[in-house]
């Protein structure tokens, strides 16, 4: 039985984990994603990543459970998935010829010990000018409902940017590795070994 569990439904965050090469299980849990009044980014994926993570802990004991939130900024405020296709056109639009940060949470929860470790990746990206035709057809094309920000990097969507700026481009897709892999090294479980 694998000693790691990906507490997210999100096939994006699995084939990330995939690469590690380490075996795991995965659950999605239900928790609440709603943003607390005057709620900072970087407070809300680090309290939604540790709710997610935490919510598997009585199911999975001496395991380490890893759980991931991610937002986009933008203008001072925080967008989380459009879940239907005028948001994601009306916020591709806003976002024409901008700047869009993104901020994911990151938890790694250690059932066996009772400690966790949360922390958060921030990434940018600079979107190309775009043209209303683009929006609507990149929308019907890629159905990007479900991914903050309105687009998928892994997929189309590198077509609507000029440019991506952070440490871990994984951080975009929703899973920072690089930072997680640290954790897991901290914990006793080193994907190299």
């Amino acid at each position: 039985m694998p000693r790691l569990v990906l507490a997210s439904g999100s096939r994006w965050r699995r084939q990330l984990l995939d690469r590690l090469e380490i075996p795991y299980a995965w659950a999605s849990p239900d928790i609440d994603e709603t943003p607390r009044p005057d709620e900072s980014p970087e407070a809300l994926v680090h309290r939604l990543a540790l709710a997610k993570a935490s919510r598997l802990a009585d199911d999975w004991p001496d395991h380490l459970i890893i759980g991931s939130d991610q937002v986009a900024v933008f203008a001072g405020e925080i967008l989380g998935k459009p879940g239907d296709a005028a948001t994601a056109r009306a916020n591709l639009t806003r976002f024409s010829g901008q700047r869009v940060r993104f901020v994911t949470g990151l938890a790694l929860v250690d059932t066996a010990r009772g400690r966790h470790r949360v922390c958060h990746e921030r990434y940018e990206v600079v979107f190309r000018a775009l043209s209303q035709d683009e929006i609507a057809r990149y929308v019907e094309r890629e159905q990007p409902l479900d991914s903050a920000g309105s687009f998928r990097v892994e997929g189309l969507g590198i077509a609507l940017f000029e440019k991506l700026e952070g440490d871990d481009p994984n951080t975009l897709i929703g899973l920072p590795l690089i930072r997680l892999c640290a954790l897991l090294r901290e914990a006793g479980l080193d994907p190299l070994r």
